[in-house]
């Protein structure tokens, strides 16, 4: 009957895009008849695998958004899907790009369908698919070297640099592997974020399926880097990139134009554009993820579940604050020795704070959230065990020794600068530059825009993280006259309403966030002040309609600015108070403490795609025990 009946395995990703490498995994799908279910292949099909003694590392993961068996058979790694048709059986010619075959099917089948559908809609789409698949090879390389290759984690995963090679084929069809790659850097290191990348037109089709439309879908409109897959339905290969992530890459890819650019000048080879990143020397501080278990079986589960919510304490992190950049690394690594234990995981997370000095720095929220994320996925799925365990902890750059060995530490130390990081207010590579591989000629804007899809109208804020922002205004008085007398009026007519406004109020508070305990509070430093000369510093004047400055008679007064996010803070007519330098009260407020969140975070709500990315559960959390507290100085 099973020969009748028939079922076939397809292949898709890497392998059958032609572009694996040794070692990789492969993946594949199961086509089965509509008499066989999705129970049968977690089940029977799943103690079947069991009992071949090629296969080690069984492990299914059936809630996964996708469903998937991973597993290594005979020395290979495999992750295999399931899709059942609505076909009495299956014939060894069924061609998966036809869209009648998504007819009365569920979601889960057709995504699980979707990644056959889309590589072989890939290779269709490209002129060449010989220069192709040599451009994207070089690529992944990259891209794995420069620790920017994982979906999980909130980077791009394979099909989603498939597409982008994919797309600087289609701009440039008769180029070179070589010139592709150049081309690939110059055209993303510039591209509009968040406009999407579209290799076609959006399909019609009225199978009313979800697809990715932000005219529609609400959620859809918040995702930073939107790469559209071509096949129906066509879904965002990319909903996992934050804010930090989407930041590293675009520095990646500029900095990839630049070696690019040194490499068709004659100045560099080949071999620098695959420099390992210096990750373990880019910051001064880190956190150190562990995941742990006593058991070889629970280890498999355990860190497959850990790896695939850690996007989720990145982005705690990236919301806070004090923070810049939270930037995570997709290498992990084994215990360093028989102390840590056998089945021992680790990933590190670099941290760029930014520039505030005496502060006490309070991730403790941050971190609880996310291990009750952890701890209550587990429980749901049932898949918690006693032995399960994970931690996090805070470690300086001096301190890494402790984890992990000099060879990784070191790696790409040598030809980079040591110690040094980027950051979203750091200067950025410029691609500005003078040797002619850089330039992005006028033929190459004009292709651009003519061979760029148009994306739906969609207003996106993508903005740049809040910083605190230490102003000193020079008060000296200008001993010139350079502007008329009508200016000059209007200006002591602000003066003086100013000063009127600081008698009867006093200067506002400046609010500092403190630490008592374990918690985070607003703490105000400062008192109602009687002095007459206190007068409220203004930004810097712009000159008036006749092109001239005002003058400047403010005396010398240095305050401490806090942006909230606040556009009315943000305006060129809006001034801020300064605080007289008093003691720092203390005393914790009777009202709960309110945390101080990015208003360019909040409005980026959870995507329908992401059933983890909900707010913190109302079930009660256990406090963690050792609080994470920083001290910047």
């Amino acid at each position: 009957m099973a020969e009748n009946v028939g079922g076939k395995i397809f292949t898709f990703g890497s392998y059958r895009l032609g572009v694996h490498t040794k070692g990789a995994d492969i993946d594949t799908l199961c086509v089965a008849p509509r008499n066989v279910n999705r129970t049968d292949f977690f089940g029977s099909f799943y103690e079947l695998l069991k009992e071949q003694p090629e296969t080690k590392d069984l492990r299914a993961v059936e809630e996964a958004f996708v469903p998937v068996i991973k597993m290594s058979f005979d020395g290979i790694e495999l992750d295999m899907l399931f899709a059942r048709l609505a076909y009495p059986s299956i014939p060894e010619d069924q061609d998966l790009r036809d869209e009648s075959i998504l007819k009365n099917l569920d979601q889960k089948c057709v995504r699980s369908l979707n990644g056959c559908r889309v590589t072989d809609e890939i290779l269709r789409l490209v002129p060449n698919v010989e220069s192709f698949r040599m451009a994207l090879r070089a690529v992944k390389l990259w891209a794995k070297k420069r620790g920017i290759y994982s979906n999980a984690l909130g980077f791009l995963g394979g099909v989603s640099w498939a597409m982008l090679v994919a797309r600087a084929c289609q701009l440039y069809p008769k180029a070179a592997p070589a010139t592709l790659v150049q081309k690939f850097f110059m055209v993303f290191s510039q591209w509009p974020w968040p406009q999407p990348v579209l290799l076609k037109q959006p399909d019609e089709c009225n199978l009313q399926f979800p697809v990715w439309d932000p005219r529609v879908n609400p959620s859809d409109r918040f995702h930073l880097m939107p790469i559209i897959t071509p096949a129906y339905p066509h879904q965002n290969s990319t909903f996992n990139v934050t804010v930090s992530t989407r930041y590293i890459m675009s520095e990646e890819f500029k900095e990839g134009l630049t070696v690019t650019g040194e490499i068709f000048e004659g100045k560099a080879a080949w071999e620098r554009l695959f420099d390992p990143i210096p990750f373990f020397t880019k910051y001064k501080h880190y956190m150190v993820l562990v995941a742990k278990s006593d058991e070889e079986d629970h280890h498999l589960e355990w860190i497959g579940l850990v790896e695939s919510k850690i996007r989720i304490l990145v982005g705690n992190l990236e919301r806070n604050p004090f923070i810049g950049l939270a930037h995570v690394t997709p290498d992990s690594y084994g215990p360093m020795d028989e102390s840590e234990g056998t089945f021992v995981k680790k990933w590190f997370i670099g941290l760029d704070f930014k520039k505030v000095e005496n502060m006490n720095v309070d991730l403790t929220y941050d971190i609880q959230s996310f291990s009750n994320t952890i701890y209550n996925q587990a429980g749901k799925i049932g898949m918690w065990k006693q032995d399960m365990k994970i931690e996090v902890k805070h470690v300086k750059r001096k301190q890494l020794d402790q984890y992990l060995p000099q060879s990784v530490l070191q790696r790409g130390r040598k030809k980079d600068n040591i110690g040094k990081s980027i950051t979203p207010n750091s200067k950025r590579l410029s691609t500005d530059t003078a040797h002619p591989a850089m330039a992005h000629s006028k033929s190459d804007s004009e292709l651009l825009k003519k061979k760029t899809y148009a994306a739906p109208a969609v207003a996106m804020d993508s903005g740049t993280n809040s910083e605190e922002v230490r102003t000193l205004v020079d008060g000296k008085q200008d001993t010139e006259k350079t502007c008329d007398t009508g200016a000059e009026q209007a200006e002591e007519t602000q003066q003086k309403q100013v000063t009127e406004h600081v008698h009867a109020n006093g200067p506002e508070p400046v609010v500092e966030m403190g630490k008592i305990g374990d918690s985070v509070i607003e703490v105000d430093v400062s008192e109602s002040s009687n002095d007459s000369t206190s007068v409220i510093a203004k930004r810097p004047l712009s000159p008036d309609h006749n092109g001239c400055s005002l003058p400047k008679k403010i005396k010398e007064v240095d305050i401490e600015v806090k942006d909230s996010g606040d556009s009315e803070a943000r305006d060129n007519n809006s001034v801020v108070k300064p605080a007289s330098p008093m003691q720092i009260d203390r005393t914790p407020a009777p009202t709960p403490p309110i945390r101080a969140v990015d208003k360019m975070h909040m409005q980026r709500l959870p995507s329908n795609e992401l059933p983890d990315m909900h707010s913190p559960s109302p079930v009660a959390v256990n406090p963690i025990k050792k609080s994470i507290n920083m001290r910047l100085k």
